[in-house]
């Protein structure tokens, strides 16, 4: 039976050793990664002008299927360096509360377990445990690694 691996990414350092630890902790007998990246696109609401707020939207879903590529094929490249014949390399862009995307994710996804790293890339969240990694170690119902 193959494993499934969620790997929520922001582009932050921090997320990209997750993914070196989830291709390392790979086993021999196959694993599916998804590498997720969710678009945060709740504060464009306050945006007075619809055209605007549409106009930003599709920057970041382009910029976060570019980022979600980039992840992608660096694990491969770097991590894997052929030896990933068992992985499989998953990508999903989605929108909404990171948090709250994530643990959807991990039902519609059947995932067997989350490795994420442990806060994103703004501000005072760098020196504390994420908002959204807090929330989906204390409301997932499987094991969640947390990489710093």
């Amino acid at each position: 039976m193959r494993k499934k691996i969620l790997l929520p990414t922001d582009g932050s350092k921090q997320a990209e050793r997750a993914g070196e630890y989830a291709v390392a902790s790979a086993d021999l007998n196959g694993v599916d990664i998804i590498v997720l990246n969710v678009i945060d696109t709740h504060y464009l609401d306050a945006l007075p002008q619809q055209d605007l707020q549409d106009q930003l939207a599709n920057e970041l879903k382009e910029e976060g299927r570019e980022a979600v590529e980039i992840f992608r094929k660096t694990l491969e490249d770097r991590q894997c360096e052929g030896k990933c014949k068992n992985v499989t390399f998953t990508t999903l862009i989605k929108e909404g509360k990171p948090a709250n995307v994530i643990l959807k994710t991990i039902d519609e996804e059947d995932i067997d377990q989350v490795i994420m790293g442990k806060s994103g890339k703004h501000g005072l969240e760098k020196l504390l445990l994420g908002a959204t990694t807090e929330r989906v170690v204390r409301s997932a119902n499987i094991p969640v690694n947390v990489i710093s």
